[in-house]
C-alpha cells in the first residue's frame, strides 16, 4: 500500500508508520486501518468554492456506503479500490484529538471556522468503535474555535452534552444530509446509514438542544429522486422537523465514484443507463440548467412550508480567545 507517497492535489499526505489492521467480529466486513497522523487540520484551497477554508477529517472510507459517494477515487491513492473497499477499508486517523488540541494551541493558529464530515462521515460506524469525535470537540470547545459537522449518522447525539458545552463558547451549527425520504431508494443507495427518517429526528433533536441544524438534500439523484412529488415529500419531512434551513445539491459523478454508481444502475435500473451517460456525457456534474432547476425549486418549496425563517442559535456564554496564527495545512480532503 502507498501509505506514505499518498498525496492528493500535491498535498502532503500527513500520515505516517505502518497501518495497524484490525479485523473485529462486532465489525463483520469492515476492516480498520489505525494510522498516525502527521497533522489534522487541513487547509482548503479556493478552488473547491466551499463556504469554508478548514477542515478535520479522522476518517478515510466510509461504511455508509453510499454508491454515489464522491470521496470513493481518494481511497485509490491508499491502492485501496474504489468501490467495496471505500465501503469497508477504513482508515483511522487514531491521534486525531490530540493533532487537534496541539494545532489549535500553536501561535500560527488563527482561529478559523473548521468543518467537519465534508469528506466522509466523522459520525460512521468506526466512530462507534474508536470515538475520535469527544476529543475533537473537546479541543474545539476549550479553544473556542467555531465549527461545523455535516452527518448522515445518528451517532452525533451521543456527543450532545459536548456540543451544547461548545455552543456555549463559540458558534456551533451541523446539518444532516437526507436528499429523499423513499425507504426503498435508501435501502439500495445508502445502505449502511441509518434511514432518512431517523437522520431527521437527529435534526430535530439538535435543534430542540439550541444546536442549529439545517439539512442538506445532497444529492438530489436524477429520474430516481427529483420528481416534484419526491422533492415534496422530502421538504415537507424536512420542514416538519423544525431544519433552520435547506438546500440542494444535484448528484456529481467524479471519476470513482462514476464507475462504482454506472454499475449499481445496471444492476438496478439498466434502462437509466443511456440517459446518464446523455445526461454527464461531459463531465461529472449535470448540466447547469439542471442544477438551476432543482436548487430553485427546493427553494420554492422551503419558502412553502416556512423553512429558514429562524436561526437556532445558543447564546454564547463565555467570549471566544483573541484568534491566533494558522498551521501549515496537511491535504486536500474535500469536494
Amino acid at each position: 500500500m502507498r501509505w506514505d507517497a499518498l498525496a492528493l492535489d500535491g498535498e502532503d499526505p500527513g500520515l505516517f508508520g505502518s497501518p495497524v489492521t484490525v479485523d473485529t467480529p462486532e465489525f463483520r466486513g469492515i476492516t480498520f486501518h489505525e494510522i498516525r497522523a502527521k497533522s489534522i487540520i487541513n487547509r482548503v484551497p479556493a478552488a473547491s468554492r466551499v463556504p469554508f477554508s478548514w477542515t478535520i477529517n479522522p476518517y478515510r472510507g466510509c461504511s455508509h456506503a453510499c454508491v454515489y459517494c464522491f470521496a470513493r477515487n481518494t481511497h485509490k491513492y491508499l491502492d485501496f479500490d474504489t468501490g467495496r473497499d471505500f465501503d469497508s477499508q477504513i482508515v483511522v486517523k487514531v491521534n486525531a484529538p490530540e493533532l487537534v488540541r496541539r494545532e489549535l494551541a500553536a501561535p500560527k493558529w488563527a482561529g478559523g471556522h473548521i468543518a467537519m464530515g465534508t469528506n466522509v462521515d466523522c459520525y460512521q460506524r468506526a466512530e462507534g468503535r474508536y470515538r475520535l469525535m469527544p476529543g475533537i470537540i473537546e479541543a474545539l470547545r476549550d479553544a473556542a474555535n467555531p465549527f461545523s459537522i455535516l452527518t448522515k449518522g445518528s451517532l452525533i447525539l451521543r456527543d450532545l452534552p459536548l456540543l451544547e458545552e461548545a455552543a456555549d463558547r463559540t458558534e456551533v451549527s451541523a446539518a444532516v444530509s437526507v436528499g429523499f425520504v423513499d425507504k426503498e431508494l435508501w435501502r439500495l443507495l445508502e445502505p449502511g446509514t441509518p434511514g432518512p427518517l431517523k437522520r431527521l429526528e437527529v435534526c430535530a433533536t439538535l435543534n430542540e438542544h439550541g444546536i442549529g441544524c439545517g439539512v442538506l438534500m445532497g444529492p438530489i439523484i436524477p429520474y430516481l429522486t427529483d420528481t416534484p412529488r419526491q422533492l415534496e415529500a422530502a421538504v415537507r419531512r424536512i420542514a416538519e422537523a423544525g431544519a433552520t434551513s435547506v438546500s440542494a445539491i444535484a448528484l456529481h459523478l467524479r471519476p470513482g465514484a462514476r464507475e462504482w454508481f454506472t454499475r449499481w444502475l445496471r444492476e438496478h435500473h439498466p434502462e437509466l443507463v443511456a440517459p446518464y451517460e446523455r445526461l454527464y456525457g461531459r463531465g461529472a456534474y449535470a448540466p447547469k440548467d439542471y442544477q438551476h432547476r432543482i436548487a430553485q425549486r427546493v427553494k420554492d418549496l422551503a419558502d412553502e412550508h416556512g423553512i429558514g425563517g429562524r436561526r437556532n442559535v445558543r447564546r454564547l456564554r463565555t467570549p471566544p480567545p483573541p484568534p491566533q496564527r494558522r498551521p501549515e495545512p496537511e491535504q486536500l480532503t474535500i469536494l
